[in-house]
């Protein structure tokens, strides 16, 4: 689990956790990349700066990993998110799980992604084209 307070590659992070692991007994990977769009509730939005309380939000995501690998039969799984200024394009959150089987991986996957979007300590200050700011009420719904 990482901070990034700069861009990062999300498909580096993820050839360099697999260096580690025993590929060899792991049929499936679920990876989910998510990028930051340039709008947002109907608005453009030329940038955002996500807040956190550093110790606390390591502490809310090692939690919800631990809860997903206690959950599932799951080899690995790598958690990177964006913290800072960050720009439309720029990749915001990496989820990736490792198992020997697919419906371990996908499922885990995709309750960490939803855990994080609600339960962990983030919060969303949009840029808009005005040069005006506004905090983020509520993350998208899961579609």
């Amino acid at each position: 689990m990482r901070l990034h307070p700069e861009p990062f590659d999300p498909w580096a992070v993820i050839q360099e956790r697999e260096r580690g692991l025993p590929l060899h007994r792991l049929g499936a990977a679920s990876v989910f990349v998510g990028r930051m769009r340039d709008f947002n509730e109907e608005r453009d939005v030329r940038g955002m700066f996500l807040e956190h309380y550093p110790g606390m939000t390591e502490r809310e995501l090692e939690r919800i990993v631990a809860e997903a690998e206690a959950k599932w039969p799951l080899e690995a799984c790598e958690v990177a998110h964006r913290v800072g200024p960050i720009e439309p394009a720029d990749t915001l959150v990496l989820v990736a799980v490792w198992s020997a089987h697919r419906v371990a991986a996908r499922d885990a996957c995709s309750e960490i992604l939803e855990r994080l979007k609600h339960e962990a300590p983030f919060w969303k200050r949009e840029r808009l084209p005005d040069g005006s700011e506004r905090w983020v009420e509520q993350n998208t719904p899961g579609r």
